[in-house]
This record gives structure tokens, C-alpha cells and sequence, in this order.
């Protein structure tokens, strides 16, 4: 059993109760909405993002119902962006099964969408907390900025480490530090504990995309659950390039550097820049960046008392780090 399936067991009947929500909120009178959603919510991904506010619920108070309706209200808007994102890329395999854009059309992918943030926020609102409203509404807000930072900076050819870690900070890190938050405040937490966990929210995230670039560099579509070698289609160079790009001492540097800024590669000058990066290093500094981030995490754990909460916590920062898909 994994660790993710171990913490997956311990709060059953919370996610049950999530995944209840979920169908029921998403029930419509409308047969077409009904199908696409009922096929998409088939394959529920690992859920990663309710379980945190549910730990963070009991890790400050005790799970209720604005806990549930704030889990699935984040578990929604996940989605939605999830399949907006397909539709921007062009993906067509997603969680290895096919995409709703390529099953059905992009216009069908974008309302169903859309359906998802409405009935998100819906969820929010049912909290009656006006601080889950605003994490909400600001999260949904950050992650299209995220978005659209990560299109210029492909478009422009930005090679900058800090670039590159505010663009994963909006578009992947706002979302646990909100998962983080609206738990918290479902239990009416505050203050400085809360605080210190919404950091270790952001290093999980971090961790979380990082390792998620890193399966761009390997070919095992299969296990992965959607195509490798993407991000470089669409122009986006992350961590493992960025940190091979930016060592001007290589001697392929600049023939490297020209190719990558190239508007349209082919299949073996993609190949090529996977292998330059994986030789140059970068796998190995992508790894150390996310042990890096993850021991200021677990001092930030430290600081609590000791609890099977905590260790759930810990165990998925873990999982995040040495996952395979």
C-alpha cells in the first residue's frame, strides 16, 4: 500500500462523503452535461488537494460539514482548470484516459468547465464563511495568472529560475496554500499556526510540479498517464533545462540554447534537449531543489505535536517528492 493509499484509508469516510458531494452538486437536468461529467468523474485522480483540507480540518479541529463543502469545493475548481488546461494545450490523454476535449470538442471541454467553477463556488458559498469565498475567488484568480505568466515566458524564451518558480508558485502552489487555508478556516483556525502551514503548503506545491516536470523528461506514457516531451511542444523549458541552459561553461551550451528557442521542434531535437538536460545535470539538481524545500517542510512539522495528522502530512510530501505518476 502506498502512502497516499494508507492516508486515503484513514479518512474513508471523509472522502466518501466528499465524493458524494461532488456527484450530487454536479447533477443536472440537462443529459449531455450529465454524460460528459458522469465519463470524467469515472477516473478521480489521486485527490490529493481535498485530502489536504480535510488533514488540515483535523489537524486543527474536527472534520464537519463546511469541511466537505470547502473539499469539494476545491476538488471542482481543480478539475475545472484541469480540463480548460487540455483545451489550451491540445492534450488529448489525461489521467491516461482520453481528454473531454478529444472525446468531445473544445467547445463542449470549456462549458463543462465552466459548469465546474460554477457549482465550486457554489460549494464555497455553502461554507457560509466569506473567507473560503475569498480563497476561492483569489485562488481561481491566481492560477489564470499563472497560466498566462507561463505562456509569455514560452513565448518569450524566458530562461529564469525565479521566473520559472513564480510560475509554479501561481499555478500549482496557490492551489495546496488555499487547500491548506480553507480547512483551516472551516474549523475556524487562524493565526500564526496557520501560518506556518501555509508555507509548508507552498513547498508541497512546488515539490508537487517539479516533480511533475520531471516526468516530461521519460517516455513511459503508460504509467505516466499522458505524453512525455510536451512541455518542450508548447515551449515551455523547465527546471531540469532551465538548470542545464544556464550553464554557460558547457560546451553545447550555445547550440543547445539556440535550439531550445526554436518556435516549432521536431520529435529528435526534443529527444536532443531531454538528453542534453539529463546529462547536464538537471534531473540531479531538480531532485536536490525538492530534498531542499522538503527539509524546511518537515521543520515546519516539527513545530507541531506529534500526531497521526502530522505524520499523514509528512508521508504526503513523500509520496509527492518519490511518486511515478
Amino acid at each position: 500500500m502506498t502512502p497516499i493509499e494508507s492516508i486515503r484509508q484513514s479518512i474513508a469516510p471523509e472522502l466518501d462523503l466528499l465524493n458524494s458531494r461532488i456527484k450530487e452538486t454536479l447533477a443536472s437536468s440537462n443529459d449531455l452535461m450529465n454524460r460528459v461529467v458522469d465519463g470524467y468523474l469515472t477516473v478521480k485522480g489521486k485527490q490529493i488537494r481535498p485530502i489536504l483540507v480535510i488533514l488540515t480540518a483535523k489537524l486543527f479541529g474536527t472534520v464537519n460539514e463546511r469541511t466537505i463543502s470547502a473539499a469539494a469545493a476545491v476538488e471542482m475548481l481543480h478539475n475545472a482548470t484541469l480540463i480548460h488546461d487540455d483545451v489550451v494545450d491540445e492534450s488529448k490523454i489525461r489521467r491516461s484516459q482520453p481528454t473531454v476535449n478529444s472525446l468531445w470538442d473544445n467547445q463542449i471541454a470549456v462549458l463543462v468547465g465552466d459548469f465546474f467553477v460554477s457549482n465550486a463556488l457554489q460549494q464555497a458559498v455553502a461554507t457560509g464563511d466569506l473567507r473560503i469565498v475569498d480563497a476561492l475567488g483569489h485562488l481561481g484568480k491566481v492560477l489564470s495568472l499563472g497560466e498566462v505568466d507561463q505562456i509569455y515566458n514560452a513565448r518569450y524564451h524566458c530562461l529564469d529560475e525565479k521566473a520559472y518558480f513564480n510560475i509554479i508558485s501561481y499555478k500549482t502552489a496557490s492551489l495546496f496554500v488555499s487547500c491548506i487555508k480553507m480547512g483551516a478556516y472551516s474549523v475556524g483556525a487562524d493565526g500564526e499556526k496557520l501560518k506556518e502551514m501555509e508555507r509548508f503548503a507552498e513547498l508541497l506545491g512546488l515539490c508537487f510540479q517539479i516533480r511533475d516536470d520531471i516526468f516530461d523528461y521519460y517516455s513511459d506514457q503508460n504509467e505516466i498517464g499522458k505524453p512525455t516531451g510536451n512541455d518542450l511542444r508548447e515551449g515551455k523549458i523547465t527546471l531540469p533545462l532551465l538548470y542545464a541552459l544556464n550553464r554557460t561553461e558547457l560546451p553545447d551550451h550555445d547550440s543547445m540554447l539556440e535550439l531550445s528557442k526554436k518556435e516549432i521542434l521536431e520529435e529528435e531535437e526534443i529527444a536532443t534537449l531531454i538528453e542534453f538536460a539529463k546529462a547536464s545535470g538537471g534531473i540531479d539538481y531538480a531532485y536536490a531543489t525538492m530534498e531542499r524545500l522538503r527539509d524546511e517542510a518537515s521543520a515546519i512539522l516539527d513545530r507541531f505535536p506529534a500526531s497521526e495528522t502530522v505524520d499523514a502530512l509528512r508521508s504526503i510530501f513523500t509520496y509527492i517528492i518519490t511518486r511515478r505518476h
